[in-house]
């Protein structure tokens, strides 16, 4: 093997172990160091939440409900349209951890304040919008919801309830969810009313049986 060979060789393993060291410093830098500063990921993280919550506020009860596919479509598309907002010039691990403690802690310690403070549930999630009363389908509400009969019958269907007629009262909860109250009488039995009705038969049989007997 001459010198040149020699030379030539030490100087690649030279440049590869360089180049190794190099990409091995990269790759740890990329991962934990922040590509912008932590309170600019908290300030970003914080109010990109609130703005989610007010928009989810203003458009109404019936996007958390997700009555048709268009409904569907904007919430999977509405996490993809505020990724930058959050993200900023940083893909590092640090900063993905630290937006995901934000906003879970965020979320916690306003739902813990919501319970407190029933005001500020009420302003923030809403309340019940009543949509059928005894049978009748409120027309103003379903115009303001921007729910149409269609859609009502649908959620109503899901709930148990096969008609109008059967509905005592069907509210759209703020979280989406439509609460369907049927009538007494076309309510499903429970395992406790079939329980019930069985001792009652139970009771006339016995009482039938029993006054032949007495007669005898």
């Amino acid at each position: 093997m001459t010198i040149a060979s020699v030379l030539t060789s030490t100087a690649l393993t030279s440049t590869t172990l360089s180049h190794g060291a190099l990409l091995t410093d990269t790759t740890f830098s990329d991962l934990f160091d922040f590509g912008i500063s932590p309170t600019e990921k908290v300030i970003r993280t914080v109010l990109v939440y609130l703005g989610i919550l007010l928009i989810i506020r203003v458009s109404g009860k019936r996007l958390l409900a997700q009555m048709n596919s268009f409904d569907l479509v904007v919430v999977l598309l509405l996490s993809n349209v505020v990724q930058n907002a959050i993200i900023g010039n940083d893909n590092s691990l640090s900063g993905g951890l630290l937006g995901a403690l934000v906003l879970v802690a965020g979320n916690a310690g306003l739902d813990r304040l919501s319970h407190r403070w029933p005001r500020l549930n009420r302003l923030l999630q809403g309340k019940a919008t009543d949509v059928v009363i005894d049978g009748r389908v409120d027309e103003r509400a379903l115009r303001d919801l921007g729910m149409t009969r269609g859609e009502l019958r649908t959620a109503l269907r899901h709930q148990g309830a096969d008609a109008l007629s059967e509905v005592r009262l069907a509210s759209l909860e703020p979280g989406g969810s439509v609460a369907v109250d049927l009538r007494p009488q076309d309510q499903n039995a429970s395992r406790g009313d079939l329980d019930d009705a069985v001792r009652d038969l139970r009771a006339y049989l016995d009482e039938r049986l029993a006054q032949p007997r007495r007669e005898a």
